[in-house]
């Protein structure tokens, strides 16, 4: 191995470490907590060295929400691919959602809540959330209905549970009637 070949992978090393300590930080103590000082301090490398990697907190978030939107992804398509059947597929990736959501509420705060400097529905879009929303659409699609743009309808669904999500978390909705509105959302959205 080269010097060059090892220096970058000592770079991404370290990138890792830090989307790690961050996402680390912001599960046990929120996103308020993440600091470049307090970063730097835990993994023991100094501000300037976080700052060659990430220009601030930001940028963290970002690569804490790409690392996320590809977890989010895979969740989705694992849960959908073990049921029999659209709507089945539609449950299982909403419970999928919704699972993800709640065990990892930092991750979801970086996707959807907070700024990450990342192009949301737009060409520039980076890839893992393309990847994420795809997710969501190659299971959505086929129940949209007849006449029905399955983006929109993807998106549609998507907001319901995005709102499902923010509202239970907000203490505005009972967590243990989550099965419940997972099933009206099936039998009311999905129609295939």
């Amino acid at each position: 191995m080269s010097v060059q070949e090892r220096k970058q992978r000592e770079r991404a090393e370290r990138e890792r470490l830090i989307v790690a300590t961050a996402r680390e930080l912001a599960e046990q103590q929120g996103w308020d907590a993440v600091t470049t000082r307090r970063l730097a301090e835990r993994i023991e490398y100094s501000q300037p060295v976080l700052y060659s990697h990430f220009r601030g907190k930001r940028e963290i978030i970002g690569a804490v929400a790409l690392e996320g939107a590809a977890e989010l992804a895979a969740a989705v398509r694992t849960a959908a691919s073990a049921a029999n059947g659209p709507r089945e597929r539609v449950a299982a990736l909403s419970r999928a959602y919704l699972d993800f959501a709640e065990h990892n509420p930092a991750v979801y705060d970086a996707l959807f809540q907070l700024d990450g400097g990342l192009a949301y529905a737009r060409e520039d879009t980076p890839e893992p959330l393309k990847d994420a929303f795809a997710a969501l659409l190659e299971c959505l699609a086929e129940v949209a209905g007849d006449g029905v743009h399955p983006g929109l309808f993807t998106e549609v669904f998507w907001a319901a549970l995005h709102g499902l999500v923010t509202l239970t978390r907000a203490g505005r909705l009972l967590p243990e009637d989550a099965e419940p509105r997972v099933q009206l959302l099936v039998d009311r959205l999905a129609m295939a």
